[in-house]
């Protein structure tokens, strides 16, 4: 089990980083990315917080804390300069909060966020085809999730996704201890959207294959 977009008590969710990554190891995950929201007033003090945690936690545990940020509500023009400044302070993982049916996100954030430098498209709602296949093209995950209101579309994405060949991701989005997945609930999230059996075990190899190309730990 990998999962690529969570958050904790840094942006809106209610762990520290070590109880957030003893949560998961419990569960028997691999990788954790923490990725809370960020926007030009928290990057400096959310990037190298994380880095601090990682150096200690990483050696000690068997599951990876990987460094990222989900740039969220950013206006479209800005979401390129500051994928580039979360690279910079160290992000290993960089996340955008696609334009999910259930916030006000704005429109053109799903084709900003696939023009910069970004890792995954989070919760991208109604994309588009051409969208999903630059996606494809540049090798960003789109995401299928399993948060409440973002998963509304996932069936839309995976269609899109077979479409073009982009490749998916599945994530919790967890905020609080109850919303991590299991492995079993991970599936119920990519079957119920429409992925075969081997489909799911695609999305879960396209999840580890980007954590192993993630940049080492600075």
């Amino acid at each position: 089990m990998i999962d690529l977009h969570t958050h904790t008590f840094f942006s809106d969710g209610a762990l520290v980083p070590s109880e957030h990554v003893r949560r998961v190891e419990h569960l028997g995950y691999a990788a954790i990315a923490i990725t809370d929201h960020a926007d030009s007033s928290n990057i400096h003090i959310l990037i190298p917080n994380l880095i601090k945690a990682a150096r200690d936690l990483n050696p000690v545990n068997t599951t990876q804390l990987i460094i990222g940020v989900e740039l969220t509500h950013v206006p479209p023009a800005l979401i390129g300069p500051l994928a580039a400044q979360s690279r910079a302070l160290g992000a290993q993982l960089i996340v955008v909060h696609g334009e999910t049916p259930v916030e006000p996100v704005l429109p053109g954030t799903n084709r900003a966020a696939l023009d910069a430098d970004v890792d995954l498209l989070a919760h991208p709602g109604f994309i588009t085809e051409e969208e999903a296949a630059l996606a494809a093209k540049k090798g960003i995950l789109l995401e299928l999730s399993g948060r409440k209101g973002h998963s509304l579309t996932n069936g839309h994405v995976v269609r899109m996704a077979e479409k073009t060949g982009a490749l998916l991701a599945i994530n919790a989005d967890a905020h609080a201890p109850g919303d991590f997945l299991t492995a079993e609930m991970a599936e119920k999230v990519g079957l119920g959207a429409g992925l075969s059996a081997d489909q799911y075990l695609q999305v879960r190899r396209n999840m580890a294959e980007l954590v192993a190309r993630l940049k080492p730990l600075a």
